[in-house]
């Protein structure tokens, strides 16, 4: 099977999915989500996914059942028969004529999508990537998985145009904060450095797991606030997500990082956490 869905617990192909005309995530993006890698059939960090999920709901005031939904989330699963796949989970507040006001105990639409999964071809990852700067311009409360991504897709738009990978947001002043859809990481001295936690970055489930398998292979790692200069000056600079998982850059903004080739810091790490995938250690 190619790809199959899941609307409010009623399962069927993506194609026929539909959703009404005023569902307040169509009309406001008045929405979270969460995007899960599936490996050998198994959601990957599966709680830690629910547990950021949940944060986002509370923070918007969205009231869901998230025990319907994991069992509605697993069962999609099950049905797609899918090994190796993304399963993206939507939860918009519900239905109700367009008004910016929304009326209390609306009904969440929930809406699961699976699709197959493609490795990323070994020979780009061993090649590494390159990334441009854009400046931040986003609301300030990316911690939030919201919906609202218009400025990320224009971002990542404007990398693709521009032959690169991903758009890293800079501040006015300098500092980094994430890119389009990853976090992003540096390598200076055998150290890793990556941007703190705050509401000015997306807390990602695969960053945390990279900073912990980091510190397991000894590796000091500080999240701080990182500035562009640095990028520049690292010995290495890498991305993470999801799907991405750690992914070397060799070149921002046209310019070369180091010697252009993807660092040994982060070939090892992206094999140890290839390796924790496999033992299942989330």
């Amino acid at each position: 099977m190619s790809a199959w869905c899941c609307v409010n617990g009623r399962y069927g192909p993506i194609d026929e999915a539909t959703v009404p005309i005023n569902d307040r995530g169509f009309l406001f993006g008045d929405s979270v989500y969460e995007v899960f890698h599936v490996h050998d059939g198994r959601l990957w960090a599966a709680e830690r996914h629910y547990r950021r999920l949940g944060r986002s709901l509370e923070a918007i005031g969205l009231n869901a059942d998230l025990e319907a939904i994991r069992g509605w989330v697993d069962e999609t699963l099950r049905q797609s028969r899918l090994a190796e796949a993304m399963v993206y989970l939507h939860v918009t507040r519900g239905v109700a004529p367009r008004n910016h006001a929304f009326p209390p105990d609306l009904k969440p639409t929930v809406v699961i999508t699976v699709r197959p999964l493609v490795a990323m071809p070994e020979a780009e990852r061993r090649r590494g990537v390159k990334a441009i700067t854009v400046p931040e311009v986003r609301w300030r409360r990316r911690d939030i998985k919201s919906t609202n991504l218009l400025p990320n897709v224009l971002a990542k738009q404007q990398a693709t145009r521009a032959g690169a990978y991903e758009a890293l947001f800079v501040e006015a002043d300098g500092t980094v904060n994430e890119g389009s859809s990853t976090n992003v990481f540096l390598v200076r001295d055998g150290a890793l450095h990556t941007p703190a936690k705050g509401p000015q970055i997306l807390p990602g489930i695969t960053r945390d797991l990279l900073v912990e398998t980091a510190r397991e292979q000894g590796y000091a790692v500080e999240e701080r606030t990182v500035k562009l200069s640095e990028l520049f000056e690292a010995d290495e600079v890498f991305l993470s997500g999801t799907t991405t998982e750690a992914l070397g850059v060799v070149e921002v903004d046209s310019r070369r990082i180091a010697d252009g080739q993807v660092g040994l810091v982060t070939r090892g790490l992206f094999e140890a956490y290839s390796e924790r995938v496999r033992q299942g250690r989330d």
